[in-house]
């Protein structure tokens, strides 16, 4: 699932691209349960429809698409969706639709090519959903109405713009460990398995080690890595080791430099032991036994 690195780099793409443009037109071919609100199709083009993008942000991992009229675009890309920025064209052969790129380049790339929703834009360009999956949701509505969904209105703060007294008080009252507590979305928004693990290692801090009992050199080193960890993944425009990619079809460049995600086995690049990963809950973690002792 795309990590706060990757939705601000989308986000941010998307915003240089497509402020200021209208919203002309929309298809989708999603079932009804990735378009809750409003449950009617037709009333949820009423709320983007010739409708301004004045800007495109970022909350927790949901990308939200500020519109005239005082309303909000919200969506929440899941595990393998990711939004895209081009053109296409839409054929509807034997009950189905094929879509393609008309856009030669990472576009036409097969991860790209599941496109299951089209926003048509004033410029006759287009932002496209490519979801292998179909797990994408999004909602269109009031301004105060989407602020106020559970999903935006329970999120943690910011983990790049906490201050760091703020941040460890937070930690010192959890008591769970520090895997999950950095995953929890409303402890602090945008953090998932990959950056945990990356900045777990940074800070030399094993991912058992209980949240509450980090030591005060512990939480300056974890809110340092924080930091660096996150701006590095969103100058190199995020992790591509699966589904993702930025809006003009491109990987990202933190998959490269990673040194601890996915590397199971793999020796530790700052003391060569095996890279080990153990179960957390439901998730998975890797950390190096030797410089991250419980």
């Amino acid at each position: 699932m795309p990590e706060l690195p990757e939705v601000e780099t989308i986000s941010r793409d998307l915003d240089k691209k497509v402020k200021g443009l209208m919203i002309r037109d929309f298809w989708t071919d999603l079932p009804a349960r990735n378009i809750p609100h409003p449950p009617a199709l037709q009333e949820f083009k009423k709320e983007i429809i010739s409708r301004k993008i004045l800007r495109v942000y970022r909350k927790g991992k949901n990308i939200l698409f500020d519109l005239s009229g005082d309303k909000i675009l919200l969506v929440h890309q899941k595990l393998t969706g990711h939004l895209l920025y081009g053109k296409w064209k839409i054929k509807k052969i034997g009950g189905k639709y094929q879509v393609s790129s008309l856009i030669t380049g990472p576009l036409q790339e097969k991860v790209n090519n599941y496109i299951h929703l089209i926003f048509y834009l004033s410029n006759g360009w287009q932002i496209a959903l490519s979801d292998l999956r179909k797990f994408a949701k999004i909602i269109a509505g009031e301004k105060k109405e989407i602020e106020n969904l559970p999903e935006i209105k329970n999120l943690g703060p910011n983990p790049l713009k906490v201050p760091f007294d703020e941040f460890s008080e937070i930690l010192k009252k959890k008591k769970g460990n520090i895997k999950t507590v950095l995953m929890d979305q409303e402890i602090f928004a945008g953090i998932g398995n990959i950056y945990s693990d990356e900045i777990l290692w940074q800070a030399k801090i094993n991912p058992f080690k209980s949240s509450s009992k980090l030591a005060k050199s512990e939480l300056k080193s974890l809110y340092s890595a924080t930091s660096n960890i996150l701006k590095k993944a969103i100058k190199l425009k995020g992790t591509s080791i699966s589904d993702y990619r930025d809006p003009s079809g491109q990987s990202g460049g933190y998959a490269k430099v990673r040194k601890v995600y996915q590397k199971e086995d793999k020796p530790c690049q700052r003391c060569q032991t095996p890279i080990k990963r153990v179960k957390i809950g439901s998730r998975s973690a890797h950390f190096c036994p030797v410089c991250q002792r419980l």
